[in-house]
């Protein structure tokens, strides 16, 4: 048949005249790299340029950003954000945790699609009328390397 690739002996192979996807994907030009602007705007000094964060912290702020992000603060996204401020003046009880928890999931699933998440925990630390938030995930283009993110959530009047 023209144009089906042959193996030895010219009876046709399924493997001949096709390369491997793997070939490709050790070239610089398929990797993805994840970046994002410094928001403390630090100054890069060669250039005079703002700093930019690259891969795990860049998905890490992010992702820091989206659970103190309450609702209607991004500009025409209303639907973005988290509303934890809102239970940090609830009772400090297990159902709160839980719920503070649900939230963060929810802000992290629907909104940074290079996370992907395994576990959310929020730690109530009664002395301090706060709580310790630990949240693991991958990173989607590093899948080998497991992050640990902790977010402390306390009210402020």
């Amino acid at each position: 048949m023209p144009g089906m690739p042959t193996g030895s002996g010219g009876a046709p192979s399924d493997w001949d005249g096709f390369t491997d996807a793997q070939s490709k994907n050790f070239s610089d030009r398929n990797t993805q790299e994840y970046t994002d602007l410094d928001l403390f705007f630090g100054k890069r000094t060669p250039s005079n340029d703002v700093n930019k964060v690259t891969n795990i912290q860049a998905v890490k702020r992010s992702i820091r950003n989206l659970v103190l992000t309450n609702h209607y603060e991004k500009p025409f996204h209303p639907e973005i954000g988290s509303g934890v401020r809102g239970m940090l003046f609830e009772l400090m009880t297990p159902l709160t945790a839980q719920i503070l928890t649900k939230k963060i999931e929810d802000v992290i699933e629907n909104f940074e699609p290079r996370a992907r998440l395994i576990s959310v925990r929020a730690i109530p630390d009664l002395d301090r009328n706060a709580y310790e938030c630990r949240i693991e995930f991958y990173v989607v283009n590093m899948p080998t390397e497991l992050v640990d993110l902790t977010v402390f959530l306390e009210r402020l009047r």
